[in-house]
């Protein structure tokens, strides 16, 4: 197991699939978050696909790509963790992302990356059981605070599932491969807006076995009184509880609670 706990895709009909999925939607910029050793890199550019971004926190797989791409590679290495770069590091204007995610960031490296202006479209595989919440409905086991801020911002297709035996090492799970394209700008009306939800469902799920009523009352010490005309005025039953809601729900509830809690 290398360093940062790389598991290397060597799966050729698989690298195909996540390439030309790629190829058939990219827009903008294109920018590859942990190339490692090139798997998906080379295949690109064996497809005429040249000119992009590489990130890359592994010193040896940045000296790796430095020693092996062709010299006639257009490309930009960024030797950094993909989480601490700024807007400033990246492309101006739209932008499509592609990588075989670390499993133990995916979660915040997909957040960050549905947030980044420009953000067009990604190509991204993830642990299976991870990309199952994007795809989880109200009221069942996966269905979470990913599931919600993801739908929330995205649409999301899968591309094909991949079995462990396609990487060196294999893991010990089974892998997704998923395409993800930006949702209606209008379902947030303002960067506060799109804030103060991602609050309110990780508050709720804070004490998910509550009522969303006493889990908001619990958290911001607010009368109760007050919470029930805003939940009725958000379509929400005073008995839901946190799964029971759709992104729909957590949108509108809260706009509803400007002024009372945000």
């Amino acid at each position: 197991m290398q360093k940062y706990g790389q598991h290397f895709l060597v799966n050729q009909g698989i690298i195909d699939k996540i390439t030309n999925a790629l190829i058939d939607n990219q827009e903008g910029s294109l920018i590859e978050i942990g190339p490692g050793k090139g798997a998906l890199t080379f295949n690109l550019l064996n497809k005429g696909i040249n000119d992009f971004t590489l990130v890359e926190i592994d010193p040896k797989m940045s000296e790796f790509l430095k020693q092996n791409l062709p010299a006639w590679a257009t490309y930009k290495l960024i030797e950094k963790d993909f989480l601490t770069l700024t807007e400033a590091d990246f492309p101006e204007g739209k932008k499509t992302f592609l990588s075989n995610l670390p499993y133990i960031d995916a979660a915040q490296i997909l957040l960050k990356v549905l947030d980044l202006p420009g953000f067009a479209c990604a190509v991204f595989m993830f642990q299976r059981e991870q990309a199952r919440k994007f795809f989880a409905t109200p009221e069942t086991k996966l269905y979470g605070p990913l599931s919600i801020m993801v739908q929330a911002r995205a649409n999301v297709q899968s591309v094909c599932r991949v079995s462990p035996g396609s990487f060196n090492p294999p893991p010990k799970v089974d892998s997704e491969v998923v395409l993800i394209k930006p949702k209606d700008k209008t379902f947030f009306v303002s960067a506060e807006h799109k804030k103060n939800f991602d609050e309110l469902v990780k508050c709720a799920f804070i004490y998910r076995r509550k009522t969303i009523l006493n889990a908001l009352s619990e958290v911001y010490k607010k009368n109760k009184d007050d919470l029930i005309k805003i939940l009725a005025k958000s379509n929400i039953k005073v008995s839901a509880r946190a799964e029971e809601l759709s992104p729909r729900h957590y949108a509108d509830l809260a706009q509803n609670l400007k002024g009372l809690i945000f």
